[in-house]
Parts: structure tokens; sequence; C-alpha cells
């Protein structure tokens, strides 16, 4: 069994997230974006498969990194050629990025899976079939009726409550949106969604990333009186050094790093450093499922949770096989948004949410993604 071909087909599918000039996302008109399916596949006929950006996996970064080192192998050395596309990192001028190299290696794991059978949550070594999902808000904004104060937040709290959520993100304002960042809103925002869902409610808090320590201070200790479950990403993660000074001084348990780069690496040194109560990792930040897992099992060997970031099947697998991650995170939510609709390039979607707020792992063979390769062959743009 060995590696023929690496293609990639950008399609248009319709999306109504829309972004702000600071990459936040926000509720818009329905617009059709662009999207990339990687495909791997071997002289058996088995396929592998995994969703991104087209800039990610444009052709020069598949013709100049991947091909030359995925052509003709065993897809099952997952790891050999994880570290050898790691290699390539360094001379690639910073193209080829940890995001893109996720994906390769989120396909080959849907390769294997696919070709054995199993759902990858399982081959990794499967540790629940279920998992608790918290709803996870995006930023504010100024849309009246949407995210625009903190009444409106309690009542979109209460909404996802009724949902079934048992637990709740906040993500608050943040530039450009014309009053922040402004850490007193921040707080009356988390105080009206705890007042909104009462005590029995899991809170978290991810704040503005570039407030100060002593913001950052202000915001912890109030979050404290809340019984906020964790603090997150309230600085740049550029300092350590200055989370392992917040760590210290709040009792709230601090989550990070999110977007630092160094894949496990540097989360080895937050660890060391006490920079952080609650260590983060997600599969497209670290560089893929592997490194992920390797990111929780260091967590593991410090008796520390590792909460896997962001939503999406590869995620979930990572959760549906670790023990030491409390929750799935769902998101983003808004009330003008229908999480439940299904993509137009799947039949169904990867995270499905009982009415007790649990998210329950696919058993379909490799990611569990059900994709709609018809509607994909119909609205293909390009291929390469």
């Amino acid at each position: 069994m060995r590696i023929t071909g690496v293609h990639v087909e950008v399609f248009s599918t319709p999306s109504r997230r829309a972004q702000d000039s600071a990459g936040h996302a926000h509720p818009g008109d329905e617009v059709m974006i662009k999207m990339a399916l990687l495909r791997i596949g071997c002289d058996d006929g088995s396929e592998g498969y995994a969703f991104g950006p087209p800039e990610l996996i444009r052709p020069h970064i598949i013709e100049s990194f991947v091909r030359k080192v995925l052509i003709g192998r065993d897809p099952m050395d997952r790891e050999c050629i994880w570290q050898d596309l790691a290699h390539w990192q360094r001379g690639s001028a910073g193209q080829f990025t940890d995001r893109a190299l996720a994906l390769v290696e989120q396909a080959l794991w849907d390769l294997a899976g696919r070709t054995l059978k199993l759902p990858v949550h399982k081959l990794i070594g499967g540790y629940r079939d279920k998992v608790p999902a918290y709803g996870s808000t995006m930023c504010g904004d100024d849309l009246p009726g949407g995210l625009s104060t903190p009444d409106e937040y309690g009542q979109f709290a209460e909404k996802l409550v009724q949902r079934g959520y048992k637990a709740i993100k906040l993500h608050t304002w943040m530039p450009p949106i014309s009053f922040a960042p402004n850490p007193q809103m921040d707080i009356q925002a988390c105080a009206a969604v705890r007042e909104a869902v009462g005590p029995d409610i899991a809170l978290m808090l991810d704040g503005y990333h570039w407030y100060s320590r002593m913001d950052a201070l202000t915001i912890g200790k109030a979050l404290q009186k809340l019984n906020f479950a964790w603090f997150e990403e309230p600085m740049m993660e550029d300092s350590a050094e200055s989370y392992a000074w917040l760590a210290a001084n709040l009792d709230i348990p601090v989550l990070g790093p999110e977007s630092i780069a160094g894949k496990f690496h540097s989360r080895a040194s937050w660890v060391t450093q006490k920079s952080c109560d609650i260590l983060r990792a997600g599969v497209a930040g670290v560089g893929g499922i592997g490194p992920c897992l390797k990111v929780a099992h260091l967590a593991e060997s410090f008796g520390m949770d590792c909460e896997v970031h962001g939503n999406g099947a590869a995620n979930l697998a990572v959760v549906g096989a670790i023990s030491n991650c409390r929750w799935y995170e769902r998101g983003l939510l808004h009330p003008f948004l229908d999480y439940e609709e299904v993509p137009a390039h799947l039949n169904s979607i990867v995270d499905p949410m009982d009415a007790d707020g649990f998210v329950h792992l696919s058993d379909r063979p490799g990611l569990g993604e059900d994709i709609n390769f018809a509607y994909i062959e119909a609205n293909t743009l390009s291929r390469h």
C-alpha cells in the first residue's frame, strides 16, 4: 500500500459567516466562499480527506513540499511522514504552515480509519463515545438583537441552556468594535450571563488577546467572584512570563496557550514555567492530530487537563481518545445563525448534540465526515 496521489479540489459553498478587519467571525449576508478538499490516494484505491482554506494548500505548497514527501510512502507511517514534513517547514520561508501540515496529517488519519473501517478516535485508542459540549459564542458585535450588550449575552445564554448546554464560553468585544476593548464591558457581560443561567452552568471567558497585565488581573478577579471555570487568552501569548504572573495572582484557572506557535514544544515550556493551570491545544494550531495528542499526554503526565481548541471532526476525534479533556468546544454560536444547519459539502453535521448537552462521536470510518461528493463535484472551481 503506497501513496500515489495528492490532489486538491477548490469548490464554492454558501456561508453566512463574515470576518471583520481583525479576522473575528460575525454573522453576515449569505455569500459563496471557497473551500478546499485535500485528497490523498493510494495504489489500492483507498483515499483520505481533509477540508481547509484553499490558501493553506495552494499548488506551490502541495508541489514543493507535500508531494515530495508523500508520494511512494506507506500511508500508515504517519509519524515518520509528519516528522519529514515538519523538517521542510524551516526551509519553506514560513509558507508551509502548521495548519497546512495539520490538513495533510488529518487526511492520513482519515485514510487509515477508512481503510481499517474504524473511527479515528477508536484507532487512536478510544476513551469515550460522547462528551459534554460547551457553547462557544462569537465575539461581541454592534448588531441590535445580536451580541451588542451584556443583556443580549444573558438572553442568548438562556437560549443555549434551553438547547441543552451545561457550559458556555463567552468571546467578548474586540476591535474594530468602536468601544472595544473595555474590561468593564467584559465583566458586565460575564455578570449578565451568570445571572441569567444561575450557579450550576459552567462559564468561561475568552477575552481580548492584547489586554495588559493589570486589565487581565482586574477581569480575572471579577471572574473569580462569578465562579467562572477558566480564563482564556486575555494577553499576548508570546509572553509566557506574563501568563505565569497572572496564574500566580489568580485563583481562577488560567487556560492556554491557544494560538502560540511551537507545537508541543512551546506547550511544554508553558507547563514548566507554570504559565497556565489548564493546557490548551487544537489540531490545526499544533500541526495535526498526533501532536495534539502529544500535548494532551504531556498535560496528563503533570496531572493537568488539556482542553482542545475548536470544533470539527479532527478535534472531536482527539477529545474522544483522551481522558483529561472535560469539554468539546461547539461553536461559534450567535443568535442570528443556526449551528445545526448542515453545510452544503456534507450530508450531516460532524458534531450532533443531544438534549442533555452531549456530542456523540461518529461510528463512521475515518474522521466521520459524511462528505457530499456530488455537491463538491458540481461546484468545483479548480483542481491541482
